[in-house]
């Protein structure tokens, strides 16, 4: 099983990473991210549901993903289209303002419904919208992921409340600061509702796939996946689980902290590490 101690960086990775230590690269601010890790029961154990990144990518450029994306300054806005436990919540586990948790929640439905045709979102408290493989919702989801539709518009048209208790908090990771993109992340678990599909949507990704946690760990242990560490470790956590249910309830009980990888340097080579 690979080992994220402290793992050698080759490529561009290494090469902007020796820049960062020799102080000749400045940090970048990360800016605010979510992403959703997607859950069914198939044959007796959970699967994930994954992209593979177009290599076009200027991030994570042929990376195997959960589905996500950026928070949208817009994103907040969305306080009387809100159902389940207050942002307030959000807070505590993540460690950050309510209006923040708020956002990336809000970010976590927007992007799965954009990445996947997956909405999180239903007409009352206690239900969730079927299949939404329509033209009208297709139309819909391609004006959010050209950023001509806002979210909380998005919302109060079709008079739905945004599920947050779908949702469960799982991981909080920020990229490296020797990166020249970064972002802070929340990481969100939720199981795929009943009666909805994922659908190959998105033209961020060229590959997508239900797969099994430990799967997607072999995989990339092999050199047949690439994935970076925030999503393999994911992914190696959630194999600890027989079902769906556990990972959503084990979600209620984990401590989050902050994880952001830091660079070691030995001669000329850098080493990634993940404490």
């Amino acid at each position: 099983m690979r080992d994220l101690s402290s793992e050698l960086m080759t490529g561009r990775m290494a090469e902007t990473a020796l820049e960062y230590a020799r102080g000749t690269r400045t940090p970048v601010t990360p800016r605010p991210a979510s992403t959703v890790i997607l859950l069914r029961d198939t044959s007796g154990h959970p699967e994930v549901y994954l992209l593979r990144r177009q290599r076009t990518m200027a991030f994570a450029a042929g990376m195997t993903v959960f589905p996500g994306g950026r928070v949208d300054p817009a994103d907040s806005a969305i306080a009387d289209a809100w159902s389940g436990p207050p942002p307030e919540d959000f807070a505590d586990r993540l460690g950050c303002s309510a209006e923040l948790a708020a956002a990336y929640v809000a970010a976590a439905v927007r992007e799965t419904f954009e990445e996947s045709g997956v909405l999180l979102a239903g007409s009352s408290t206690e239900t969730v919208v079927g299949d939404t493989t329509g033209a009208g919702w297709e139309a819909d989801r391609v004006a959010l992921e050209a950023g001509e539709l806002r979210f909380a518009d998005f919302l109060h048209r079709r008079k739905l409340l945004l599920r947050a208790d779908l949702l469960g908090a799982w991981a909080h990771w920020i990229t490296p600061e020797f990166e020249p993109k970064r972002y802070d992340t929340a990481f969100f678990v939720a199981a795929l509702p009943a009666g909805q599909l994922t659908r190959d949507v998105t033209s961020e990704s060229d590959q997508v796939t239900w797969i099994r946690p430990a799967d997607a760990v072999a995989a990339v242990d092999a050199g047949e996946m690439l994935m970076l560490p925030p999503t393999y470790v994911c992914c190696r956590e959630l194999s600890q689980y027989g079902d769906v249910a556990a990972i959503l309830a084990a979600a209620g009980e984990r401590e989050i902290r902050a994880i952001m990888p830091t660079v070691r340097v030995d001669g000329d080579q850098a080493y990634l590490e993940t404490t």
